[in-house]
């Protein structure tokens, strides 16, 4: 089984009540919602929330929200919660290998297929997996705001960082470093199988991961294995009020 969860909450620092800005005529956690239900994976889907405004406005559009503490420090961490709740009432069996898939609640127009790619790899052995895609510039490779990961033969994550690595030995023109070697973007799309979920949520902050300010580096130092998912599919995120115009944008054929 696949539970699709989108973890949301209020307060943010760039933009506050950022899920329930208007996205062309809906609150955007309600955009995020009717792409998730469109995905044929789900065998449920509901929204985390710390917030009684977002989980109205989710039961008045007829989804599901389930309401979680306010003092998570990631969506990882609300996810848990959720899928928890959802175990003890019944919702759904508390099987190790149910999956859930943690999709933003920034992305007010992510593809349903995108995320059903992702589905496609759970098949009871991978613990946890993600998406990534090709970096095409110069921009995106050295840019600390895109995360670059490192791939093993396997398929799977061996780093994730702010640079890119490798460092190109010999060289020195570092604008053509994308065109001398495969680089691979990080799309944030998570997938945990639901021992696991409830494993990294007990697991402290590591080095790694302060280091660099990804979560998901604390998985790897503790010795878990990601699956990456090749990915043709672009979403854009909200992450500030200017990037409304640019989801409005990315829409458009």
């Amino acid at each position: 089984m696949i539970i699709g969860i989108i973890p949301s909450r209020y307060a943010s620092t760039r933009f506050p009540g950022k899920p329930l800005a208007d996205i062309d005529g809906k609150p955007m956690i309600q955009r995020v919602l009717e792409q998730a239900r469109q995905v044929k994976a789900f065998a449920h889907v509901l929204v985390a929330t710390d917030d009684d405004r977002i989980a109205n406005v989710v039961r008045e559009a007829g989804g599901v929200a389930v309401m979680t503490r306010s003092d998570h420090p990631s969506g990882t961490d609300r996810c848990w919660e959720a899928y928890s709740r959802l175990v003890t009432d019944g919702t759904v069996s508390a099987s190790p290998s149910n999956y859930i898939i943690n999709i933003q609640g920034d992305e007010p127009y992510i593809n349903p297929a995108q995320i059903d790619e992702l589905a496609a790899v759970l098949d009871g052995t991978v613990e946890l997996a993600t998406q990534m895609s090709p970096v095409d510039s110069a921009e995106v490779l050295h840019s600390p705001n895109e995360v670059k990961i490192t791939v093993s033969g396997r398929g799977e994550a061996l780093y994730f960082s702010r640079q890119p690595i490798p460092y190109l030995r010999g060289v020195d023109d570092m604008s053509v470093w994308h065109e001398r070697h495969a680089y691979h973007r990080h799309i944030g799309l998570y997938a945990y199988r639901a021992d696991i979920l409830e494993q990294i949520t007990q697991l402290p902050p590591s080095s790694l991961e302060k280091a660099e300010s990804l979560e998901q580096l604390r998985w790897l130092e503790a010795g878990y294995r990601i699956k990456l998912v090749p990915t043709r599919y672009q979403s854009q995120s909200v992450d500030a009020p200017a990037d409304v115009e640019k989801a409005l944008l990315s829409r458009r054929p």
